[in-house]
């Protein structure tokens, strides 16, 4: 598992805007930073022992600061903002050339195997616990 931050974040590979992610206008389509948050976060659950699959999405919610365009490099930090008893709430931004781009989170909730919601597994909560953003 990566280790995190002091703000539980952990910093995915460099990557490149491509082609199919932009619109009309040459810059990113608005929902391209969506699959790369929901890419950290396969990443990281996978890296915690989770199975991505048994996470859909309740809330999601994300702000444009600056547009990306094909080739621009960036890189997504991604941690957690707090684990509940079936949930997970995650953060993330979009950085490139040093500068956030890109901010949102997200909150998961766990299911079972017929899609009912349950609890988040104790195993997993222990390996999340670390990359739990410090509140201020």
């Amino acid at each position: 598992m990566t280790t995190p931050s002091p703000n539980g974040a952990t910093a995915g590979p460099e990557a490149v805007v491509a082609w199919w992610e932009t619109d009309a206008s040459g810059s990113f389509h608005f929902t391209a930073p969506l699959r790369w948050a929901e890419d950290a976060e396969h990443a990281l659950l996978r890296s915690a022992g989770g199975a991505p699959g048994s996470f859909p999405r309740r809330v999601v919610n994300s702000s444009y600061r600056r547009p990306l365009r094909a080739g621009d490099a960036y890189t997504v930090d991604l941690g957690v903002e707090r684990i509940g008893s079936t949930s997970i709430t995650y953060w993330w931004r979009v950085v490139s050339g040093g500068e956030v781009c890109i901010e949102g989170g997200h909150t998961v909730v766990h299911v079972d195997g017929s899609g009912r919601s349950a609890p988040v597994p104790d195993s997993l909560r222990a390996a999340l616990t670390p990359h739990v953003r410090a509140q201020a």
